[in-house]
């Protein structure tokens, strides 16, 4: 991999951030004038793209999302299956539990915990679900937490699971006002809270600071402080193991996206910091630390290089007595997607080329220095198969779901320790025709040689009588991997159709571990967006399209790399959806959760930082004498985790040079940008209608 390619030239901008942004008045989420805008541009999109192949569109996505059929995903807690669940009947979704024999036949008996439509005819409200947490081992009190609209901030309340009521906080209930953070069991009459309780509290990015230990029936004013982060810390947090045998309180301090500690809480007050690398993940289960690194470590006499996995007891560890086991290293070809532990198993979930394959491990006998390895028994022969469930503190069971890009999910249960046999237990339905189609792995040169791979979903005609029309997505952030997964939604807005999909799988990404990711960090961004560009330039070449009928799409840090093709590469797209975008690179530090994100793009208050932003921030690399593509922008209202104004502000400095560009705001959904499955349905229709409008 070469690090002497040139940067990209940075050209005469119309946004020019030495003098004042004219769009800056965009920024007031709720301002009057600013919403007054977007209404007049929602009009406009409509009267574009609400066409009877739009609602077509629509009304097969929304059946999809709504299918009764679809496997209903489970969490575990206490012996039984836990379940959230959307559908037509249930728009906002129904939290509910089962037992394990009733969710093995064709229709489980669900006992219904909370209803969110039912609360929100209730209370006036616009709840949307963010998730639960069981009080074990008793499992009748939960924290449930909920959002406004889908944004970051969110409340917790606390529910009664035997009269299916919240507890009011009058009579002892916790009860966590809106913000960004969170509520942790430590017992029954005690949390651990980390969130906005006023100035001092909170990190720039808007995270929580402190955490607390919060008791029953006192005010959270008065909750006791056991942590505080540094000033220009991220995110401080905490949780209780409870693990018969290893009790425990553990502190988690991030100080970037990609730098943490953690810390034993003692019973006197005082935390032990558990020394691994800050770049390093470790998670602790019963005796053992489990050691991700992101960078090369010495310790020990010993060198362990970066995407490694390595075991050793905590109690050594800390005591500084410590030689780490390895439990893997990365190849060229391979690295680790995911590490999960069971009661007594660790679960490796490994990348070869962006195909999966699962290993579990044993851990050995205090007089035995080996690990035994064996692969995940009866694994399927899918190219992706993930961990969707288990339960550390009870059982070895292990969810698997495999699937690819036309075979639908099915979910197998495994015994991680080997004493039954594997169990398929579900089955999604087909949610298109998957005959005619065939998809393959193929690679691109980028820029500086460096191979990267893409996944081509198309018919299998290989002498179709036109390019196809071609939709190209990505990501390339955060070390967040793209692995071939079934979309019923995709596969009948597009694929069905007669569209080819392609998956990018470029730097920045975490297909072959931290190496991957750190390869387009900060100034070396561009090469995150070099590869789009080549695999891009790929498909044309052998013949899959033509620019002309090839769009590209992507969501956040993925909008921010189709606002670069759309500013940088112009030429080799006929479309360009730009989904929750950040866009305005000067700023987005000062924007919501901006300021969280500067590990991976940099400062831009700095001004040597700023240098090589400014080569890859779309909102100053519009030119006046540049023909663009057709454009859609999308954003929610209620994002606020990237700010809407990045695409509102977009929108209005293409619109002055005379671009084509289309905007929808939803006004609801947070940063997934829907709130429910009508909504989702709707944006996603709005999106494959115009790349047919413009590809098609």
């Amino acid at each position: 991999m070469s690090s002497t390619q040139p940067k990209p030239a940075v050209p005469d901008v119309v946004v020019e951030p030495a003098r004042d942004d004219p769009f800056l008045w965009l920024e007031d989420v709720e301002g009057e004038r600013a919403l007054d805008w977007v209404r007049e541009r929602n009009r406009a999109a409509l009267l574009r793209l609400a066409t009877p192949r739009q609602r077509e569109i629509e009304r097969a996505a929304l059946e999809v999302l709504d299918d009764d059929a679809k496997i209903p995903y489970v969490s575990l807690a206490g012996g039984l299956l836990y379940n959230f669940w959307r559908d037509a009947v249930h728009p906002r979704g129904v939290w509910r539990r089962t037992t394990p024999t009733s969710y093995r036949t064709p229709s489980p008996e669900w006992e219904v915990l909370l209803d969110l439509d039912a609360l929100n005819a209730a209370e006036g409200q616009d709840w949307v679900w963010h998730g639960a947490s069981v009080l074990r081992p008793g499992c009748d009190r939960a924290l449930v937490t909920l959002s406004h609209g889908g944004s970051d901030a969110d409340v917790t309340r606390e529910l009664d699971l035997t009269s299916l009521a919240f507890v009011p906080e009058s009579e002892g209930g916790f009860v966590r006002l809106e913000a960004k953070g969170g509520i942790g069991w430590i017992d029954r009459d005690t949390t651990f809270v980390y969130t906005d309780l006023g100035p001092g509290t909170t990190t720039p990015s808007g995270y929580p600071r402190t955490v607390r230990r919060w008791r029953r029936g006192t005010p959270i004013t008065e909750a006791q402080l056991v942590y505080e982060g540094a000033a220009d810390d991220l995110y401080i947090s905490a949780h209780h193991d409870r693990t018969p045998g290893f009790e425990r309180d553990l502190v988690s301090r991030a100080m970037t996206f990609y730098e943490s500690e953690t810390y034993v809480l003692e019973s006197d007050g005082t935390t032990t910091l558990v020394p691994v690398p800050r770049s390093a993940d470790v998670d602790v289960h019963r005796e053992w630390a489990v050691v991700r690194l992101r960078d090369a470590w010495e310790t020990a006499g010993s060198a362990y290089p970066a995407g490694a996995l390595l075991a050793v007891r905590l109690d050594d560890l800390i005591a500084g007595d410590a030689t780490p086991t390895t439990l893997f290293e990365p190849t060229e070809h391979a690295s680790l997607d995911d590490v999960t532990w069971t009661r007594e198993r660790l679960v490796l979930t490994i990348l070869d080329d962006v195909r999966n394959r699962i290993e579990v491990l044993e851990p050995p006998a205090r007089d035995s220095a080996e690990w035994q390895r064996t692969p995940l028994p009866g694994a399927p022969s899918t190219a992706t198969l993930s961990v969707a469930a288990v339960d550390r503190d009870e059982s070895d069971d292990l969810w698997v779901v495999a699937t690819d890009f036309l075979t639908p999910a099915t979910l197998h249960l495994v015994d991680a320790a080997g004493r039954k046999p594997p169990e398929a237990v579900k089955a999604a339905p087909a949610a298109f025709d998957p005959s005619g189609l065939t998809y393959e792995q193929r690679f691109a040169t980028s820029d500086d040689g460096t191979q990267v791979p893409y996944f081509v979903v198309r018919s299998t005609d290989t002498q179709p009588a036109a390019p196809a029309p071609t939709l190209l997505y990505g990501y390339g952030g955060f070390e967040v991997s793209l692995t071939a997964n079934y979309s019923g939604v995709l596969g009948r807005s597009w694929l069905e159709r007669g569209g080819t999909y392609v998956l990018a799988n470029i730097r920045g990404g975490g297909e072959y571990g931290p190496a991957w990711h750190q390869a387009a960090l900060r100034e070396n961004r561009h090469r995150a967006f070099e590869d789009f560009a080549a695999v891009a330039r790929d498909l044309v070449a052998t013949g899959v399209t033509t620019p002309e009928r090839l769009g590209c799409k992507g969501g956040s840090n993925g909008g921010l790399l189709t606002g670069a093709m759309l500013t940088m590469y112009p030429d080799l797209f006929g479309a360009v959806v730009i989904q929750v975008p950040l866009l305005d690179m000067r700023r987005y530090t000062k924007l919501l959760a901006g300021a969280s994100w500067a590990a991976e793009y940099g400062d831009p208050d700095d001004p040597e930082q700023w240098e090589y932003i400014r080569t890859f921030s779309p909102y100053h690399l519009v030119r006046q004498d540049t023909t663009y593509p057709p454009v859609l922008l999308t954003t929610s209202t209620r994002d606020d985790r990237v700010h809407p104004g990045h695409a509102r502000k977009m929108t209005a400095l293409l619109e002055s040079v005379g671009a084509d560009v289309t905007y929808v705001e939803n006004i609801e959904g947070g940063h997934g940008g829907a709130a429910d499955n009508a909504q989702a349905a709707h944006m996603s229709a709005l999106a494959y209608e115009f790349l047919w409008q413009q590809l098609g």
